[in-house]
């Protein structure tokens, strides 16, 4: 069986990473979304709240399980045995930095595999970040973001402003 990783934060989920999900997800047996707890970010959703947001708009994906981590990638692909990581690039700089986790996690796991694929044209310039900067101006974030994630970041960002 060919089961692979698809890591990340996904503080908020992106139609960019969707396309990313739908297209590794027929390159596997199982694609595993590794949702990050990455202490040092402060984080617009808990990694329980991206896990089920996740989980709702991939559930129409059979391949597809969503798993939270922690800790060093390799550590888990060995504990949910994967043999690849799956990345997404939009431009050189991705290229740069992934290349370098790539061969680093390589050096720590000689037999887990990194596969890039490169993002579609239309969300070349899709990050997470632009999502929720533009949320916070009060932008429209439908064409960025399925609904219900959509819906939920309106939640966040008014919550937000009351308590500011």
């Amino acid at each position: 069986m060919l089961r692979a990783i698809y890591p990340g934060s996904f503080d908020p989920v992106t139609y960019g990473h969707m396309d990313m999900i739908l297209r590794s997800s027929k390159l596997v047996d199982e694609l595993i979304i590794g949702v990050l707890n990455n202490k040092a970010k402060s984080p617009l959703f808990s990694v329980e709240e991206r896990v089920r947001m996740l989980e709702e708009v991939t559930s129409d994906i059979p391949n597809v399980r969503i798993l939270p981590f922690g800790g060093l990638l390799v550590d888990f692909a060995r504990r949910v045995d994967a043999c690849m990581i799956i990345r997404g690039l939009r431009a050189i700089t991705d290229f740069e930095y992934e290349l370098q986790m790539a061969q680093t996690n390589h050096k720590m796991a000689p037999d887990l595999e990194t596969a890039f694929l490169t993002t579609r044209l239309e969300y070349s310039y899709l990050s997470s970040t632009t999502v929720k900067e533009v949320a916070a101006f009060g932008g429209d974030i439908s064409q960025f973001v399925p609904a219900p994630v959509a819906d939920r970041i309106t939640e966040k960002m008014k919550k937000k402003e009351s308590v500011d």
